[in-house]
Formats: C-alpha cells, sequence, structure tokens
C-alpha cells in the first residue's frame, strides 16, 4: 500500500518496517539502486538524497562498461550523480518482508536533472503537455511467459528446454489459466498491497503466456508502477521456484507485447477528456502518432529482439496505420466519451515505459502543432495493406532515430545520442555473437 512519510517513521519506530528500497529505472526500465536501512533512509536520505555510480546510466543490459556516454565514463572517473527520493511513490513491498520502497529522480550535486534519466524525460513531456493545460492518462498491458523452471535451472540450460507453465494456447481460457493461478493470484493480490489498481488478468497466446491488467492513472505514475510490477513479478516467480520472461520475442509463436494506451485530459476543466470533447486536437494529435511512428521506434522497440516480433498475422503490428478498434494496425482507436484513447500496439513488454510515453506525447504535440491533418481510418486486413511498414531492424530504426528532427526539437540533442549510444551498443554485441541459430545450420553443413 502507499506510504506516507509519517506513516514510514511511525512503522520504521515500531520495526514493521526496517528496509527501504531506493530505486531508479535505467534506460532498460530495470529497477537499480540500493537496500537501505529504514532508519538511515528516514533520517539521512529523506532530507539529502543518496549516491549512485552515473554508469547506471551508461552500461549495457549485462553491466558491462561501454564506450561512448558523454555523461558518464572512465575518462570522465564513474562519479556519483543523486538519487531524490519522490516521496509520492512511497509504498510497502508485501513480497518482502518489512519493506517499503520509494522511487527516485536523479540530478547532478548542483541539482540540476541528469536528462538522460528516463522518469526525467517523460518529466519534460508531462510539463510540455501542463504548459497548455493538459495532462496524460495512460496504461500500459504487460504481456510475459511463465516457466516451471526457475531463473537459475534455465540459465544452466542455456534457456533452452525449458517447461511452460502451459502445454497449449490459453487466451481467455479458464481452465487454462487455473493451472497456474496459484502464481497469478500471488502477482494480483501482491501488486494490490503494493497500491497498484489491479482489474484483471488471463491467459494469451503462446504457451505458458499471461498478462495482468491495472487501472489507468496519470502517465507518471503508470510508468513508475510499470517497472514496480515487471521487477516485482520477477521477484515473486522466483520465490515460487519459477521464471518469467518479458522478451519480446521469445521463440517462434506470438510475441510478449506492451500495448500502451493515452488519453489527454484538460487539468483545468477537472481532467476532463480532451479527445472527446476536441475532435480537432484528438486528429492532430493521432496524425502526429503516424507521422513521427517510424523516426522514434527505437523508444518503442529498443533491441534487437523487439523486431522479431514483427510478423504478419501475429497480432504485433507490420503496417504504420490506425483503424477503429482495429488490432491488426500499429495504432488502434478504442473507447468512446470519456474512455476515448489511443492504443500504440508496436512496443514489446522489453519496452522502457517512461521512453515510450514520451514518444506518444511528442508525436501527438508534433501533429497539434504542425495541425497534421489525419488520413481515413484503415478498413480491414493491415498486414496486407500497402500502408508503410514499421521498421524491420534495430539499425534501420536506429538511423531514423538519429535523423529525426522531432526526436532533437523535443528531447534534445543529449538525449538523442545517449539513445543511439544505447543501440549502437547492442548492435555491436549482437553483431559480434555466435548463435544457437548459426551452429545448426553450419556446424555440419557449411
Amino acid at each position: 500500500m502507499s506510504l506516507t512519510v509519517d506513516e514510514l517513521k511511525t512503522a520504521t519506530a515500531e520495526g514493521t518496517i526496517d528496509t527501504v528500497l531506493l530505486a531508479i529505472a535505467d534506460m532498460q526500465g530495470r529497477l537499480q539502486g540500493k537496500r537501505l536501512v529504514a532508519q538511515h533512509f528516514v533520517d539521512e536520505v529523506l532530507p539529502h538524497g543518496a549516491e549512485g555510480c552515473n554508469y547506471l546510466l551508461a552500461v549495457d543490459v549485462e553491466m558491462n562498461t561501454v564506450d561512448g556516454y558523454a555523461m558518464s565514463s572512465w575518462d570522465r572517473g564513474y562519479g556519483d550523480f543523486v538519487m531524490r527520493p519522490d516521496v509520492a511513490t512511497l509504498r510497502r513491498i508485501p513480497w518482502h518482508e518489512a519493506t517499503a520502497l520509494c522511487l527516485a529522480d536523479i540530478v547532478w550535486a548542483d541539482g540540476s536533472d541528469v536528462v538522460a534519466s528516463p522518469r526525467q524525460i517523460l518529466r519534460r513531456q508531462l510539463a510540455r503537455l501542463e504548459e497548455r493545460g493538459w495532462a496524460a492518462n495512460a496504461a500500459t498491458e504487460l504481456e510475459f511467459i511463465v516457466f516451471r523452471d526457475d531463473y537459475e535451472e534455465a540459465w544452466h540450460k542455456g534457456y533452452r528446454d525449458l517447461e511452460p507453465a502451459n502445454l497449449y494456447n490459453v487466451d481467455y481460457s479458464l481452465l487454462g489459466t487455473a493451472r497456474i493461478e496459484p502464481l497469478i493470484r500471488r502477482i494480483r493480490n501482491s501488486m494490490a498491497g503494493a497500491g497498484l489498481v489491479v482489474e484483471n488478468s488471463k491467459g494469451e497466446c503462446n504457451f505458458g503466456q499471461h498478462e495482468i491488467n491495472f487501472r489507468y492513472a496519470d502517465a507518471l505514475k503508470t510508468a513508475d508502477e510499470h517497472v514496480i510490477y515487471k521487477t516485482g513479478a520477477k521477484e515473486i516467480a522466483a520465490q515460487e521456484g519459477m521464471a518469467i520472461t518479458f522478451m519480446a520475442k521469445y521463440n517462434e509463436r506470438e510475441g510478449n507485447s506492451c500495448h500502451v494506451h493515452l488519453s489527454i485530459a484538460d487539468a483545468a476543466a477537472g481532467g476532463g477528456n480532451v479527445f472527446a470533447r476536441e475532435q480537432a486536437v484528438f486528429e492532430r494529435f493521432l496524425a502526429g502518432q503516424l507521422a513521427c511512428l517510424d523516426e522514434l521506434t527505437l523508444m518503442f522497440a529498443p533491441n534487437v529482439n523487439s523486431y522479431k516480433r514483427f510478423q504478419p498475422g501475429s497480432f504485433a503490428p507490420t503496417a504504420i496505420a490506425w483503424g477503429h478498434d482495429n488490432r491488426t494496425c500499429s495504432l488502434r482507436v478504442v473507447g468512446h466519451g470519456e474512455g476515448l484513447r489511443l492504443e500504440n500496439r508496436l512496443a514489446g513488454a522489453d519496452v522502457n515505459p517512461y521512453l515510450a510515453l514520451s514518444a506518444m506525447i511528442a508525436a501527438g504535440l508534433h501533429g497539434v502543432d504542425h495541425e497534421l491533418p489525419l488520413e481515413p481510418p484503415h478498413e480491414g486486413n493491415a498486414y496486407t495493406s500497402d500502408k508503410p511498414h514499421v521498421a524491420t531492424t534495430l539499425t534501420a530504426a536506429r538511423d531514423l532515430f538519429a535523423a529525426s528532427d522531432v526526436a532533437r526539437a523535443a528531447f534534445g540533442d543529449e538525449v538523442v545520442e545517449h539513445y543511439l549510444n544505447n543501440a549502437d551498443v547492442e548492435l555491436r554485441a549482437f553483431e559480434a555473437a555466435v548463435t544457437d541459430w548459426e551452429r545448426v545450420r553450419g556446424f555440419e553443413r557449411l
């Protein structure tokens, strides 16, 4: 459940909370940070913050130090930045005994923002909305695959021959999802105990694939809760002797998606849905999504594996198109009245939610500012249409992002160069790797 500072101080004095996790979201959308003694957090970290090595925003997914980042390097000495607690995120974490969690914003010693921090990137886009009297409401839908092997077993098996929790398609199946309900129920209830508003869970198409959905909230809160949930689900699975993957494409069957829902609220009018009231704003905001989707794809699909999802007839999009309740399009318009919203279907479950939401806001404001006209909705199967194709490789998305005037105007050159280098690091690692696919094809036959 959510905690106030006073409630934390009382729980610390009573001994019912003895540990506070102070966490930031890194470039991959993972929680990184420290386990702090609760009394130290109350006495020292709340008023002053805590330090963390700035390499947390300048390493690859395996935590290797890499070249190319302006803000952090061997030449700069890998110094610290300050993790400043955001007490609005303070909450109990039921899956760890006597533990609370608090997310932090990252600043330099002089108090200036670390602009490449994903949370700060989203904050700046939300500030652009606020200048117009608007706010953003959002929700993310994360799919994952559950295995009966634990993480250590999966590691030692080289992630081969793992046992999925279901052996057939359990999409919407109550019988099939009952097989794994002890784990899924624990995750649902634990997230509710951490203050997240859980709506439902359901099975999905790939073997062992499931989804848990949460109520929409303001965009920053949604991104915060997304990263808390993703980490928590993995930790709970590990405690149960199982493993969860959020890889965009684990195997040749259906990938793990992260559908991102977004609407714009009028803060001055008590939060009413701008899309429902102002047709022109809605159409221009949506037109901006279409115009910018290719050049901002890197913020939705950040890894080599991300692009394996984009297969015809897979419920992952291949065409840059929009439609009313049309799941073959990259952009699906759903809901009506106050519930009218955009659903971006491009992102996989490996996405960083702060970056995806930032990209949607930046694209929408580009459409509004330039009064872009909206093309007619696509009718029928977008997979077989003549619509432009989404980027098919990380290399293509990286080059589109590098050339994007929209990205540089919205995020600034420092952020663009930082995330281009992240893509370059991923590409170099992949290009140097020898895969099982290559061994199977070439060991004997080449």
